[in-house]
């Protein structure tokens, strides 16, 4: 409003007195910049706002397609990560996600789809980010405002690319070129000032200088801009970009940490002793530099001064000493970015614990285990221990009695364990461990695919894995069921059979009831466990706790009874 009021005062007074206008002018320029900040905190107040409304959400159960759901790294033909929704509305990316970066969102999405690494060292990271709710509030903000023009800017690409502009003789020359313009500019301007006068001719022979000038600057232009594109191609107009991302690395500089994992990222932000916010913001000067020429007052000087060329010249300079680093910059703040949602996911679970690792074979050794996309008013939890001498349970129950919901509590949980992050369960032991499950699998019109046989495909998957010689937790829900009850018998015991030899562990649960004489084939190795369900008053009721041996009823007639189906 004040801006108005300077600029209609200034008119109001250029009426009556014109030299007294220059105050109110004056006025909107200062007014201008006291404005720039303002507008600035009320941009990071709404982020600010957005960020917390998010995360009340999530706590509130609030927050199924409020989020970023990742769609982009949901593969079907992953080994299990469809099969646990950890991509999509409503998925595990949604709930845990709070980075922007597309390095942030990547190094996640990558923790979840290949969990393993140095586990321990990501919970130590996570247990100190806990806590520190201003600092990711800060680093969310920041990296929203980084994340379009830098993303979009392809520096990977840009960094290892050869270094181009690198011959001195050529610098020299544009150089000797720029000086030669400015040294015939001034006698051609003064000739054609005087052109009208009676010495024109003689004025006329002192243009022919800045005249050959032109066309040696043209020839030598047209010679380097490719290059000069090339070097100049991905930082061009990037310079608002630039100074934020100087400005979210600085924030991350300053702060200070002590588990080695964080420890190692904040020394990864500065490179022979420099700090990187320094060394982006020297290359956002040079970007600022580009883009002066640009202005339509300074283009015509930028032409003759070869001013693209010289600013590239140092942007390759520039380049060549430190463009290697950006991308681990970006990746650095990327990872920080994974660790503090998952450092989020913790402070708004507290009831969540820090899983046990354990170096050794598979182990899946849980109490109280729940789903922890289920609301809490809502999950019911089981304990689970698979490992050691126990190497397989056969889930039997009618439907909807929570089979499936327990393969994917066990997967689910083992994918945030592994990731460095707290798990839905009292207490949890783990060992590291690849993960392969067949739990929601789809026929495929475009791959010309039945269910059956994207299941075996799946299965198949399962198996190489298994064979890979790593410890595997497998995940098979009514395995075969695509097939008759003589095939599926054989080949679901042979298929478990050949997992629990290669020391795997995992479940597999069936209607058939014939599948699980497979326990007893494999016993001690293998144990049933069932769900049971209660029909009462035409309503199924369901307390989805397992208990151990098979299921001795079904409630499939019941269903289609109450739906007024006459069998």
């Amino acid at each position: 409003m004040a801006r108005l009021a300077s600029i209609a005062l200034a008119f109001v007074v250029a009426w009556f007195a014109p030299m007294w206008a220059l105050l109110p002018v004056g006025a909107f320029i200062v007014l201008l910049f006291v404005h720039e900040p303002v507008i600035a905190g009320r941009r990071r107040a709404a982020a600010a706002a957005v960020f917390c409304e998010r995360g009340i959400a999530r706590m509130s159960n609030a927050w199924h397609g409020r989020g970023d759901r990742g769609d982009e790294f949901a593969n079907d033909h992953h080994p299990f990560s469809g099969d646990l929704d950890l991509f999509g509305e409503g998925s595990l990316f949604e709930l845990v996600s709070i980075a922007s970066t597309a390095a942030g969102r990547r190094i996640l999405a990558e923790l979840f789809r290949a969990p393993g690494g140095d586990i321990r060292g990501r919970q130590q990271s996570v247990d100190e980010l806990r806590d520190r709710l201003d600092l990711r509030e800060e680093l969310a903000i920041l990296a929203g405002e980084v994340r379009g023009d830098i993303e979009s800017a392809d520096l990977g690409a840009w960094s290892a690319a050869p270094v181009q502009l690198v011959s001195r003789g050529e610098r020299l020359a544009a150089l000797v070129i720029a000086v030669l313009n400015i040294i015939t500019l001034v006698p051609a301007i003064i000739a054609f000032l005087n052109a009208t006068a009676p010495g024109f001719v003689n004025a006329r022979g002192t243009m022919w200088p800045f005249v050959v000038m032109l066309i040696v600057t043209t020839i030598f232009r047209r010679r380097v801009v490719t290059r000069v594109d090339d070097a100049i191609g991905a930082v061009s107009r990037r310079e608002p970009a630039l100074a934020l991302l100087a400005r979210l690395v600085a924030r991350l500089e300053r702060e200070r940490f002590t588990s080695p994992r964080l420890a190692k990222l904040h020394a990864a932000l500065q490179r022979e002793g420099e700090p990187a916010s320094k060394q982006i913001d020297r290359l956002r000067r040079l970007v600022a530099l580009l883009d002066s020429a640009r202005n339509q007052m300074f283009a015509p000087f930028a032409g003759l001064l070869l001013w693209n060329y010289q600013v590239a010249c140092s942007i390759e300079r520039w380049r060549a000493r430190a463009g290697g680093s950006i991308v681990e910059w970006i990746d650095a703040v990327g990872e920080l970015e994974a660790l503090s949602s998952l450092a989020s996911f913790a402070f708004e679970h507290p009831s969540f614990v820090m899983p046990e690792i354990i170096d050794g074979p598979a182990l899946f050794d849980a109490i109280g285990a729940g789903h922890p996309l289920i609301d809490e008013a809502k999950r019911v939890t089981n304990d689970v221990t698979l490992g050691g001498e126990l190497r397989l349970l056969i889930i039997s129950g009618s439907n909807m009695s929570g089979k499936s919901t327990m393969l994917r509590t066990i997967g689910v949980n083992t994918v945030l364990a592994l990731a460095g992050a707290p798990v839905c369960a009292t207490s949890l032991r783990i060992a590291p461990m690849a993960v392969g499950a067949s739990i929601r699998i789809h026929d495929s019109l475009q791959e010309g695919a039945s269910r059956f046989y994207a299941e075996i495909l799946r299965i198949r998957q399962v198996l190489e894995l298994a064979n890979s010689g790593r410890s595997l937790l497998f995940l098979l829900d009514e395995i075969l069921h695509g097939t008759n009850s003589h095939d599926r018998r054989i080949g679901a015991e042979a298929i478990v059979r050949g997992l629990v030899e290669r020391r795997a562990i995992g479940c597999v649960s069936t209607h058939d009831l014939t599948l699980a004489e497979v326990a007893d084939a494999l016993a001690p190795r293998a144990a049933n466990v069932h769900f049971e369900d209660q029909f009462e008053a035409g309503e199924m009721r369901f307390d989805y706790r397992t208990r151990p041996g098979v299921v001795r009823r079904s409630n499939a007639l019941a269903l289609m009874r109450t739906i007024g189906i006459d069998v």
